[in-house]
């Protein structure tokens, strides 16, 4: 029995010393910086959060993550950059916000702290992202609208997807939809913006634009005009709804189309909707012009962070292509070849995905200058007064150039 107790003791004792050894051995690294990173909140954010473990563990760093809404990240990033040392390390910016941005000296110039975007990315979501030799915005997620329809009801009009290939032929199968007792072009007409958005892709394809090379406003123009005259024609064929409305419209066919976005709707092999890049043409022989309007959200690094080469890092990972290939299967969609035209197996599970990378090369940002919100918010207003019949279109077109120059003091 004394053997026994001898023994258990000794057996404890090697425990002790083995468990006492261990824990003066084990290290515990302090992470060198805390990173604020400031997100658009929603499927942005969510795409990001799921690789910052593996960014925090490589970089020895802690991520302290900021969610926001649109208009809250907008705002608390741009008077953020009125402190000398900022509160943001990283932060996303809509691409609307580029030229407030640079004009107040918001974010760093990226290259200087050795980063630079690689010819995969596809070249025209890269057209806002350099100002003179500096790099200050990554495009991160390739938001870009697209002709979101109803299948049943394109094939009653006697059409394949891939046959509508103008504003023509969208005009033809709405007109078909409302005869059959059904709504043919439906669009959001809740705000201003909205308003505004949905109907840029039709004034590209008629070849006008809101504003010319010098950002004068060019809403008074026969090409805007032109556009005005086919949009009345498209939706009076169908009618205004909210987003989620307009889905649903089109989803359960009483809504023929409308102007929509890839995140709004993933369409499966038995899905009742799809969606094709606008091709840019007002009729099958015209001109075809850029017309899939960008909502690309970018990246980038405030320049006031107190950790810049970390926020730069950052960028850097979640930019890497094997990264955005990954972030496909989160809810990504990187404006890469790579991950939506060149990878099997992307395309295997996401096919739809090469019809984003179409309508990416064949976009256009909205214009880049500071008063966009005030632009969009008198123009549309101009237009609902015309949809609403309060306007002709010649004098809501005239009063909206008025008010646009003497706002933006051209």
């Amino acid at each position: 029995m004394k053997k026994f107790f001898c023994f258990s003791a000794c057996l404890l004792s090697l425990f002790c010393i083995a468990g006492c050894y261990k824990f003066s051995t084990k290290t515990i690294t302090k992470p060198v910086v805390t990173m604020n990173i400031a997100l658009r909140g929603g499927t942005y954010a969510n795409v990001v959060k799921k690789f910052l473990p593996e960014f925090e563990r490589q970089n020895n760093v802690r991520c302290n993550i900021l969610e926001f809404s649109e208009d809250d990240l907008h705002k608390k990033v741009a008077q953020n950059a009125e402190k000398e040392i900022g509160d943001y390390d990283f932060c996303m910016a809509d691409s609307s916000w580029v030229a407030e941005y640079l004009e107040k000296g918001v974010l760093a110039d990226m290259k200087a702290y050795g980063y630079d975007l690689d010819d995969d990315i596809i070249p025209a979501t890269k057209s806002i992202c350099y100002s003179g030799d500096g790099l200050y915005f990554a495009p991160f997620y390739g938001n870009v609208t697209v002709l979101l329809y109803n299948n049943l009801l394109v094939k009653e009009a006697g059409y394949d997807p891939d046959d509508i290939q103008s504003i023509e032929d969208i005009l033809e199968i709405c007109r078909f939809s409302k005869k059959r007792h059904n709504f043919g072009f439906m669009y959001r007409g809740d705000t201003e913006n909205n308003i505004v958005v949905d109907f840029l892709p039709i004034l590209r394809s008629c070849g006008g634009w809101v504003v010319d090379e010098n950002n004068h406003p060019t809403v008074n123009t026969p090409e805007f005009k032109i556009a005005m005259e086919v949009y009345l024609e498209l939706i009076d064929t169908g009618r205004a709804a909210k987003k989620d409305d307009v889905i649903a419209a089109i989803a359960n066919k009483s809504g023929t189309m409308c102007v929509g976005w890839p995140g709004w709707y993933t369409p499966t092999r038995n899905s009742s909707m799809g969606y094709i890049a606008l091709s840019g043409k007002y009729g099958r022989g015209s001109e075809a012009y850029n017309s899939n309007i960008y909502g690309i959200w970018t990246i980038g690094v405030p320049a006031n962070s107190a950790n810049k080469e970390y926020g730069v890092k950052l960028v850097e990972f979640l930019m890497n292509p094997k990264n955005q290939q990954k972030s496909v299967s989160k809810g990504g969609v990187p404006c890469r070849y790579s991950s939506l035209r060149d990878d099997p197996e992307i395309l295997k599970n996401y096919p739809e995905y090469k019809l984003v990378c179409k309508a990416l090369e064949s976009g256009v940002y909205r214009p880049t200058m500071v008063h966009w919100n005030d632009f969009y918010t008198i123009l549309g207003r101009r237009m609902k007064m015309i949809f609403d019949g309060e306007r002709t279109i010649e004098a809501g077109l005239k009063e909206a150039q008025t008010e646009l120059e003497r706002r933006l003091g051209k």
